[in-house]
């Protein structure tokens, strides 16, 4: 990995697209003066950065009522080089979204996988009878809705202030305080600020009892506080799983340098993500 560096102002950035997503308000809170360019996919954003088409990324990592973005952990894990430089949080109000006079009650309701996840409750409780259908934005279900009778979407308020629809109903996340955490990826790794996270991913030993164990107690020994842990299928066999770790402080910090470099002592793979400061 090469040395981190001040990062230059952000002039351009890449996002999960149409506008009116919640990735074009992680996008527009990291970097409010920079041009936002949205795409299909977060495969694609991360495709644009690499190709030096966008100065970084938004991609979404992780929802505090659904969890991890898998597609993204994969993506970091086996398809990019990038670095994560930032994250960003951004707090998520879902709408039930419909064009103006629409035909009630609703037989299908369109979003995104984790938007409908998030507001699972809600559908059952007031929607029991449409189907839900995924799409590849919030705002593709809104445009997807507005094309049909008795049609509804879920999505941001933006979203359909955009389309041009009526908000049907405000908040319906199953929880309150709903929050999704964006990372935001770039060519080049981000200096110390002095209050900052690094993220690791590592393979152990599979066949040997204790190999988890023992790296996580080289943080645990050093006082490196971790912040999340968890797993993904490392694509090699049945069985085996990547380990993705989050904790404190910068990979250029002594004792985290030296708590990667024990780490990498112990482990068959290890691939750095980044060190950045924390939202």
């Amino acid at each position: 990995m090469g040395e981190a560096v001040q990062l230059l102002p952000v002039k351009t950035i890449a996002h999960l697209g149409p506008n009116g997503t919640f990735g074009e308000a992680a996008a527009l809170a990291f970097a409010p003066d920079a041009q936002r360019v949205a795409f299909a996919s977060h495969a694609r954003v991360v495709e644009v950065v690499e190709q030096g088409l966008a100065d970084a990324g938004v991609l979404a990592a992780e929802n505090s009522i659904e969890g991890s973005v898998n597609e993204t952990l994969d993506l970091l894990c086996f398809e990019t080089e990038l670095f994560i430089t930032a994250e960003i949080i951004v707090p998520v109000e879902h709408c039930l979204i419909a064009r103006a006079g629409a035909e009630r009650p609703f037989r299908v309701v369109y979003s995104h996988p984790q938007a409908l996840a998030q507001c699972r409750k809600y559908l059952a409780a007031h929607h029991a009878d449409a189907a839900t259908l995924a799409t590849l934005s919030t705002v593709a279900g809104v445009e997807r809705a507005l094309a049909e009778e008795a049609a509804a979407a879920i999505g941001s308020a933006r979203a359909a202030e955009l389309a041009g629809a009526e908000i049907v109903e405000r908040g319906i996340q199953d929880r309150a305080g709903n929050v999704t955490r964006f990372l935001v990826l770039s060519k080049t790794a981000a200096a110390p600020t002095g209050h900052d996270k690094t993220s690791l991913a590592f393979k152990t030993a599979h066949d040997r009892p204790g190999t988890l164990v023992e790296v996580l107690s080289e943080l645990a020994s050093r006082g490196v506080n971790l912040t999340k842990i968890e797993s993904r299928p490392a694509r090699d066999a049945l069985g085996i799983y990547v380990f993705l770790v989050d904790f404190e402080g910068h990979r250029q910090d002594p004792v985290v340098a030296e708590v990667i470099e024990r780490v990498r002592s112990k482990v068959s793979w290890l691939k750095s993500f980044g060190s950045y400061p924390r939202a």
